[in-house]
């Protein structure tokens, strides 16, 4: 069995980590987006959706797996 770290704990996420998030506009249909932390952009060290980060590529959402 194959185990994500949680994409909801701030302590878990770090710049440089292959991660895939959820765009806003893809909330919907869960669609997610692979890449590269960039920032990190929430500031609590918690949150019920996902931590949410700017993709090095520019792309912003929350973190749905870490890869």
């Amino acid at each position: 069995m194959e185990h994500y770290m949680d994409g909801k704990n701030r302590s878990n996420i770090k710049s440089g980590l292959k991660v895939k998030i959820v765009l806003k506009h893809d909330q919907k249909s869960g669609k997610l987006t692979e890449g590269i932390v960039k920032d990190i952009l929430t500031k609590s060290q918690t949150h019920p959706h996902g931590i949410k980060v700017r993709t090095t590529c520019g792309d912003v959402g929350r973190v749905k797996e870490i890869c």
